[in-house]
Formats: C-alpha cells, sequence, structure tokens
C-alpha cells in the first residue's frame, strides 16, 4: 500500500496558521499534523520520530513545515531540523514564518520586475526602504533586497535602536548589509524618502504610512510597493488590486498593491510546497528559494 504523504507542521506559537494548512493541502499533502508551542530545542526530537518511523522510500512523503511569526527563531529550527537527520533518514524543511519568507520575496520581484521594465534599471545599486522594517515581513523583504545589492534601510516609526539592532542581527545571520532607520513624523518621513528608488511598505495593516503629501517629496522614487490589504492602503495611491499603477511623482513611479503581491505570494508558496513534496533528494527551503521561485513566476 503507497504511504500517504505527510507534513509536520513545526509552530512556536498557541495556534498553527489556517493559511499554511489550507495551502499544503491544496499543494497535495494529504495528511497534516499541526504542533504548536514547540520550542527550539524540541526540534531535534520530534525531527528524528518524523524520519525514523518509515523506510527511506516513506521518507520521500513526509516533510516538514516551521512556521511562527520569528524569522530568526524559524531560521534557527530549521537548521536544528537538518541537524537531526540521519541519512538515508532526510526529509524536506520549509519554513516560512507568518509567511514572511514567500510575502517578501513576492513582494521584492514584483518591484525588481516593475524596475527593470518601467526604469531599466536593478536592484543592484539602488536606494530603497522598507517601512515596518522591524516585522517579519519587513526583515525579510530587507535581507532580500540587500542579498540582490540593494542599499536597504530598515525603517521602524518608533525607536532607531530597534531598527539598527535587527539590521545588525540580520546582517549576521544572513551576509547582509542592511542599514537602521527612524521616522514617525511626517517630516521625518519627507527627509528619509526624498532620495530613494524604492519604498517597500510592510507596515501594520490598516494604517496609512505615507499620505500623498509625503509622497510626494520622494523626488527619485521609482517603484513602490505595499502589502497592506487593508483599507486604508499603506501607501497613498496605491490600491489593493494594482499591479502597476503610475503614482504623481518626478520620476514616474509605480506603485504595486497587496493583492498584486499576494497572487504572487500565494504561488510561490504552492510551489515550495510541491518541491517538498515531489524531490527524490530532501531540500530545505527559506526566502532564498522563495525569492528564485518568485523571480520566475512574475
Amino acid at each position: 500500500m503507497p504511504k500517504r504523504s505527510i507534513l509536520h507542521m513545526f509552530d512556536p506559537m498557541p495556534n498553527n496558521s489556517p493559511f499554511d494548512i489550507n495551502m499544503a493541502l491544496d499543494a497535495g499533502f494529504e495528511v497534516l499534523m499541526p504542533y504548536s508551542n514547540v520550542k527550539l530545542e524540541s526540534i531535534h526530537g520530534l525531527t528524528q520520530d518524523a524520519i525514523f518511523s518509515r523506510s527511506p522510500s516513506g521518507i520521500k512523503r513526509t516533510g516538514i513545515f516551521i512556521g511562527g511569526r520569528d524569522m530568526g527563531l524559524a531560521m534557527d529550527m530549521m537548521s536544528a531540523a537538518e541537524q537531526a537527520m540521519v541519512p538515508p533518514f532526510e526529509v524536506s524543511v520549509l519554513a516560512d514564518p507568518s509567511g514572511a519568507f514567500t510575502t517578501a520575496a513576492a513582494l521584492v520581484a514584483c518591484v525588481e520586475k516593475q524596475l527593470k521594465e518601467k526604469h531599466n534599471k536593478d536592484l543592484k545599486g539602488s536606494k530603497a526602504l522598507v517601512f515596518g522594517g522591524t516585522g517579519p515581513v519587513g526583515i525579510a523583504t530587507g535581507v532580500i533586497a540587500s542579498l540582490a545589492g540593494a542599499e536597504v534601510s530598515l525603517v521602524d516609526h518608533m525607536s532607531i535602536d530597534a531598527a539598527n539592532d535587527a539590521a545588525k542581527e540580520y546582517n549576521r545571520r544572513c551576509q547582509s548589509n542592511l542599514l537602521g532607520a527612524m521616522a514617525g513624523s511626517d517630516e521625518e518621513k519627507m527627509a528619509i524618502i526624498a532620495d530613494v528608488d524604492i519604498i517597500f511598505c510592510t507596515a501594520k495593516a490598516g494604517i496609512q504610512v505615507l499620505s500623498a503629501e509625503v509622497l510626494a517629496q520622494a523626488k527619485q522614487l521609482k517603484v513602490a510597493g505595499d502589502v497592506n490589504a487593508v483599507p486604508p492602503p499603506g501607501i497613498a495611491g496605491i490600491a489593493a488590486t494594482d499591479a502597476s499603477v503610475a503614482l504623481t511623482s518626478p520620476a514616474g513611479a509605480i506603485g504595486i498593491g497587496a493583492l498584486a503581491v499576494g497572487n504572487i505570494k500565494y504561488k510561490v508558496q504552492n510551489k515550495l510546497l510541491e518541491m517538498c513534496l515531489s524531490t527524490e533528494k530532501p531540500v530545505y527551503l527559506d526566502f532564498r528559494e522563495a525569492f528564485i521561485e518568485a523571480q520566475k513566476i512574475v
């Protein structure tokens, strides 16, 4: 009798994400086993329980998904799972905490496409800001864009220390070159956006971060992407459904909305889950592979 496919879903939060559960079923996994309140120190034992219960052929029908809301913890959990493997008893692992990796990958890929098509410019050498930059999606966005060659600052609306700490931690973890910045008032926002090429908005849903008046001061802005699908938009002038809307800007800026990004995010996560299910050799997937797939899809 063929082994049924199983996805073990490790989550440090009290509940696993219904979104991720739906996505895993749609990608073809037959059995989902959610685990909540999982500690980092438990990953080794849980992983070995999963791998040693099936033959090497059955292992190919087994995967691990790591969720939660903390990007650093998810990376540590994936590393712990990888270290627990004992060849040939190895399974694929996908980390996507709070959907941050796939959302960030989709956002950066969408922005990159518009930057090339409308402005004949690459991420490399571009100056970018990430508003909401100390949250999981913001940090992942900053890391992906930085590794692609952009000069990126993570913007916190309350604390320069929080922004600098996040930049320092993920530069260490990911070999990126992030900077920290703080902008709470409209005046502070106007000052830091004056010479940027790209604005990523990953701030809390339902809050407008950049008004039309503030955005008008971004004289060199070429592309702005917003992942806030809850009104009002995070960036004035960008509707959730906009895939490429002209903004009022001296440099001919293009805006990308949350649902346009979300459509790519959905396809990326589906593809990564399918890879875990179909691969002959185990794969370990995080924001790096998510960005590669997002670039292909857009």
